[in-house]
């Protein structure tokens, strides 16, 4: 029978292997090499290498943690609060349709979502300490592997379902955000944001809610001036942009209005450009001018684009 191996044991034995060398000597014989340890030829230990990786790994721990929290959060405030069940269900929401319950606009959420994840943690896991391109990616899988937990869950919950538009949309959401990361001269170019102005329903209900209020939300596309050479150097063209959106009225949360679907399109005022110039003017590359100009990326402020409006 083989000898129980003990934590005992492996102390004991780690105490010799490591104590001898250093610690026992003894008379050599005059034909043996005398061996002395120096420890100068040993390399020399990098702390700050280890200092750096250990913050890298606590501070990557917290990100990852943050986002298990948030999972749990939203599981307690919807899956357990309604139920769970032990079926996995599905349901087919469909697209865009006059049908479907927002008109296609809780779609294109949750691709906003997932792309405004992508790129928040990609600064996040910079902060940590990853290179940009390590950094992408796990913002990428962070954000995309959260919200596949999130439709997962819907799926056992007893109230909501499993839903493969929103999966994909997740999944498309995830893509955008790592192409504009990995290509910053696309990225200089194209905003994907986000303009909401309360909807006549939600404002007699008394339920103004960025998330919940679908008919209260146009989600676009901007193509800058400012990020193509050609047109950046022209005064005052590169402080504007092409508009391009979509949006429904009367959904969610719907009290009687009309149903409608709108396709936009038009001109916008690149805001982050206006105020390098004005109220940055003298902190170019300012935390403040950083942190004001990735919020001007993924949200439109109402009342700086003009649009025309074309109803499906």
């Amino acid at each position: 029978m083989q000898p129980k191996f003990t934590k005992l044991s492996l102390l004991v034995a780690t105490l010799v292997l490591c104590w001898s060398p250093v610690s026992y000597s003894r008379e050599a014989p005059a034909d043996e090499p005398h061996i002395v340890f120096d420890a100068s030829t040993l390399p020399a230990l990098d702390t700050d290498s280890l200092r750096t990786e250990a913050q890298k790994q606590f501070r990557t721990r917290i990100l990852i943690g943050g986002a298990a929290t948030a999972l749990l959060w939203y599981g307690s405030a919807h899956w357990w609060k309604s139920g769970m069940s032990s079926d996995f269900r599905t349901v087919n929401e469909g697209w865009f349709g006059q049908n479907t319950y927002t008109g296609g606009a809780d779609k294109l959420g949750h691709m906003y979502s997932t792309y405004v994840g992508t790129r928040i943690l990609t600064r996040a896991f910079e902060w940590a300490g990853h290179d940009s391109q390590t950094a992408a990616w796990l913002a990428a899988a962070t954000a995309w592997g959260s919200m596949l937990a999130v439709e997962v869950g819907d799926g056992f919950s007893s109230h909501y379902r499993f839903s493969k538009e929103d999966l994909i949309m997740n999944t498309m959401g995830t893509g955008l955000g790592m192409l504009l990361e990995k290509n910053p001269e696309l990225d200089a170019v194209l905003d994907f944001r986000l303009m909401y102005w309360p909807s006549s329903d939600a404002r007699r209900a008394g339920q103004i809610d960025l998330v919940d209020d679908h008919s209260g939300q146009t989600y676009l596309l901007a193509i800058k001036a400012s990020g193509i050479p050609a047109l950046r150097r022209i005064e005052p063209l590169r402080y504007f942009e092409l508009a391009l959106g979509y949006g429904s009225r009367g959904y969610e949360p719907n009290l009687g209005e009309e149903r409608s679907r709108h396709l936009y399109y038009g001109i916008s005022l690149n805001m982050a450009e206006l105020l390098g110039v004005t109220a940055f003017r003298d902190s170019r590359g300012s935390r403040t001018q950083q942190v004001t100009g990735g919020v001007l990326e993924v949200l439109q402020i109402p009342g700086t684009v003009a649009l025309a409006d074309h109803r499906l």
